[in-house]
């Protein structure tokens, strides 16, 4: 990068020239006709016929009065082949170039060619150009795979860089595309409605997080970014909806892990006149659709670990797990045990934990173990307090997590619809937000009286891309295409520009 700036200052003294030359450099409109790829893969159809393709220039190559062009789409790429004479007159104002011109082009650029499909005498499939435009002059150089771009941090601030040098990181973001699609097809097969809403919100829940604050100047309050889709989702359920879901992003305020961003896209769907016995079978069946229309493929190696997807689904209850591993009974402990526990094995015991949160840190060191596929169910009632008590035992939710490869990867419940019993576990959250835990969840009101007008049994469940994540192998960071990260101006850049006041 050290000699970035005299790069960039040929390049801009190229483009300088081609604009005296009356050539647009940034003209609006491409005619491509063929992907560069069909070029390939139609040589037989297409041999001998004209054809125009576009794409960045990834190489050049001149032998006198012969010149080489390779350019690349998203499809592939392909040659371009030029010979003293082949282009008969340039027109500068519809961009086009002369053969005498391509030492105005650079690594990088973007053209447009259209001319004969043919084979060189040396077997290549080329484009043999007759006119040939200009659609973009870039002035900084791409990286090349040979140099390689290797470095985390570059990567992550300069991803539209890492995603040209490094193909492999762009496709990992179609196959995340091909996730969301095969979710949202997966429940529109099923006749669930997809309804959006708001990201805004007086008072936000479904989940333990720590919220972000925003100002809403019109209406002179504050708001918080969602930190689920549950609440607004069962209200839907209320107002008569009986499949519902919704895709999108979801915020909660808490550090970078390798599992999770405070900006992360996540699913949620709401089931009317189900439980979440319904709920089990539904999910796994979404499983295996979503992941062999994104990987094509239900096994895979996750850090060492063979998972098996289409194999039969063990369920594990809560209790025995947390019985079998530190001889505790979750019904009748005391704080002093969950925290001599966790010391015992090497977690972290801070002046907030309370019971649910100690014995919630005690299953995650188990649930670091699992391969899966697994259900976790008969979730004790105090960790889960907007989810139904099971019919038989008060003391479990009818709540089941799907935990596989280490992870819990979806959560799901019979959804709790008793007005009285939601008020009061409510008022149990916000008793502990008013001690000062700031994840625990607030009152709503307004999602009270929702449920006295009348919800009927139903079934949900949410997972975030951190199932995409896990099963494409990669963190959290390197799963988005653009992770937040610290604002910071290099000096290269403050070099460049030197008229912007950076600080």
């Amino acid at each position: 990068m050290a000699n970035l700036k005299e790069l960039r200052d040929e390049r801009l003294r190229k483009l300088e020239e081609l604009k005296n030359a009356g050539i647009n450099p940034y003209p609006a409109h491409s005619t491509r006709t063929h992907k560069t790829q069909q070029v390939v893969d139609d040589f037989t159809k297409l041999e001998g016929s004209d054809v125009t393709v576009a794409g960045r220039v990834t190489g050049i190559r001149k032998f006198g009065k012969l010149a080489f062009i390779v350019v690349k789409d998203d499809s592939g790429s392909v040659q371009l082949f030029f010979k003293d004479g082949c282009i008969a007159s340039a027109k500068p104002a519809n961009s086009e170039l002369t053969m005498e011109q391509l030492n105005l082009l650079d690594s990088g650029d973007f053209v447009e060619a259209t001319g004969e499909v043919i084979k060189t005498k040396t077997g290549e499939i080329s484009v043999a150009v007759s006119k040939l435009r200009l659609l973009t002059k870039s002035l900084r150089p791409m990286p090349t795979q040979q140099d390689g771009f290797t470095n985390k941090e570059e990567r992550m601030r300069r991803r539209y860089v890492d995603m040209n040098v490094n193909e492999d990181v762009r496709e990992r973001f179609v196959r995340r595309s091909k996730f969301w699609q095969a979710t949202r097809d997966f429940l529109n097969q099923e006749g669930f409605t997809e309804v959006n809403i708001p990201v805004l919100e007086h008072t936000t829940g479904g989940a333990d997080a720590n919220p972000f604050v925003t100002r809403m100047d019109a209406l002179g309050q504050d708001f918080y970014l969602r930190i689920s889709h549950e609440l607004p989702l069962k209200r839907l359920i209320g107002a008569g909806f009986e499949k519902v879901y919704d895709i999108g992003p979801r915020f909660r305020n808490e550090n970078y892990t390798d599992e999770h961003l405070p900006e992360h896209v996540a699913m949620e769907w709401y089931w009317a006149y189900a439980d979440w016995r319904d709920g089990t079978a539904f999910q796994e069946r979404m499983f295996k659709y979503v992941l062999s229309e994104a990987f094509g493929t239900l096994k895979f190696d996750i850090n060492g670990m063979q998972v098996d997807m289409s194999k039969k689904w063990e369920q594990w209850d809560y209790a025995t797990v947390i019985k079998d591993h530190y001889d505790i009974d979750v019904f009748d402990c005391t704080i002093e045990q969950i925290a001599k526990a966790l010391k015992d094995n090497g977690l972290e015991v801070e002046k907030t934990d309370s019971i649910p949160r100690g014995i919630d840190k005690l299953w995650k060191k188990v649930r670091a173990t699992v391969v899966g596929p697994v259900w976790l169910i008969n979730t004790p009632t105090f960790i889960s307090p907007l989810s139904k008590t099971d019919d038989e035992n008060p003391d479990f939710t009818q709540r089941f997590q799907a935990v596989i490869a280490g992870s819990e990867l979806s959560n799901g419940f019979s959804e709790l619809n008793d007005p009285v019993d939601q008020l009061n576990r409510f008022l149990e959250q916000q008793q502990m937000r008013d001690e000062g835990d700031d994840e625990a969840m607030m009152l709503d009101i307004d999602y009270v009286e929702m449920l006295e007008y009348g919800m009927p049994p139903a079934c949900g469940l949410g997972f975030s891309e951190r199932v995409f994540w896990v099963f494409e192998g990669v963190t959290a960071r390197e799963g988005v295409p653009f992770p937040q990260l610290r604002a910071e101006t290099d000096e290269v850049t403050r070099s460049i520009y030197p008229k912007i006041k950076f600080d």
